[in-house]
């Protein structure tokens, strides 16, 4: 019996998404939370769905990446993260950390970058990876052992999942 796949969550990526998808959800305080519902929602299906599966999710840290230094303009046309976006973000990662899963925040690289990492490695290591994101830009990671899951959009990507979504192959 093979064993379940790794499963890699793009915290960041559903911390935005769920921020700009849901309605502007708050505490009886006025305390932001459509953010950080959308993205348990998430985790809450991603375990249903893969529940032998270990999972870490991870988020980028904040301040200045590698990418940073090799570049002064690298997304310097991004705006701001929203202020009501930002005090979501505490709040989440306790909620993560309650729910018993691990937490990655690794300074100097992004949330994308530590994913590739470890899915590359669990692949090294013969153990299959899932990446759950709505960012794009993972597909190019997908081959025979590493697919994507956009729970969001209710979207799972193999290879030929990727060049139909995509119009062209992972690689």
């Amino acid at each position: 019996m093979a064993r379940a796949p790794i499963v890699l969550v793009d915290g960041s990526s559903y911390l935005y998404r769920a921020f700009h998808a849901l309605p502007p959800l708050t505490t009886s305080n006025g305390q932001p939370t459509g953010a950080v519902k959308g993205v348990l929602n998430m985790l809450k299906r991603l375990i249903k769905d893969y529940p032998d599966s270990p999972m870490a999710v991870v988020f980028d840290a904040p301040g200045k990446t590698f990418r940073d230094e090799m570049y002064s303009d690298y997304k310097a046309h991004r705006p701001p993260m929203p202020d009501d976006l930002r005090s979501q973000i505490a709040p989440l990662h306790a909620c993560v950390k309650a729910l018993g899963l691990p937490l990655l925040c690794i300074e100097g690289v992004e949330a994308d970058d530590v994913i590739g990492t470890l899915a590359h490695h669990a692949t090294q290591a013969g153990r299959d990876a899932v990446i759950s994101t709505g960012d794009k830009d993972m597909a190019q990671l997908v081959n025979a052992h590493i697919t994507l899951v956009n729970t969001m959009k209710d979207e799972t990507l193999d290879e030929a999942g990727v060049e139909e979504s995509l119009a062209c192959p992972p690689h």
